[in-house]
């Protein structure tokens, strides 16, 4: 189903928009080897270096990992609708290099977030869903949707049966002198995954999240800040 058509099916639900102005003639564009592409300081969190077509991931620790996540998919082509998520910042969305023109926002689907799901699921290459409850019976519902349309769904805390987690920790802002003056420039944190298959075995990576300017950048190797702080 091609991304106007989707949202042409939503447009009786209040609330919906855009990021941006959307393509009358814009579709869903297919990634090559099953997979779209991600920012290469994330690739290593990920089976296969991207996100996977078909599978739920959940995340957990910072939200600020679904803007990330999403940037690199947007900017190649993909389409990307984001529910139940208000209080996604589009600045610092664009920042970390999200293409908003290619991003479709139901930030409070309501009693509605069934239909809402299924329509963006066969709509969108990537689903976001926010920190809402979903019962099993309908997380096992819409994961065979998702496997069935080559969607990926990223789900704001829990899924039921996910198939990979994301979670973020260790969070350490810099930019602060000692006494505590001077502007916040950078957050260091630890982004790990655990999953199923050949995610089985966690896999930990260090983020500036965010970094210069806003974007993700690699983190500082442990020994390293070690050897500084020694010296």
């Amino acid at each position: 189903m091609a991304v106007p058509e989707a949202l042409a099916g939503l447009t009786a639900i209040p609330g919906v928009r855009t990021a941006a102005e959307l393509s009358p003639a814009a579709a869903v564009s297919p990634a090559s080897a099953g997979l779209l592409t991600v920012l290469p300081p994330l690739a290593r969190l990920l089976p296969g270096g991207g996100l996977r077509r078909g599978s739920t991931i959940s995340l957990a620790g910072a939200t600020s990992l679904v803007p990330a996540l999403l940037a690199a998919a947007t900017r190649d082509g993909s389409w990307a609708a984001v529910t139940a998520l208000p209080e996604l910042g589009l600045a610092a969305a664009a920042e970390l290099g999200v293409d908003l023109e290619r991003i479709a926002l139901v930030p409070h689907p309501g009693a509605e977030l069934t239909g809402v799901l299924s329509a963006l699921v066969d709509g969108f290459d990537v689903v976001v869903l926010g920190p809402v409850a979903v019962q099993p019976q309908l997380a096992r519902r819409l994961a065979g949707r998702v496997r069935n349309r080559g969607t990926v769904l990223l789900k704001v805390g829990p899924w039921p049966g996910a198939d990979l987690e994301l979670r973020v920790s260790g969070r350490r802002w810099h930019g602060l002198t000692p006494d505590g003056h001077g502007h916040l420039r950078t957050r260091e944190v630890t982004a790990t995954s655990y999953g199923r298959g050949s995610a089985a075995r966690p896999s930990s990576v260090r983020l500036q999240l965010p970094g210069p300017g806003g974007m993700v950048a690699a983190g500082e190797p442990r020994e390293r800040r070690l050897a500084e702080v020694a010296g």
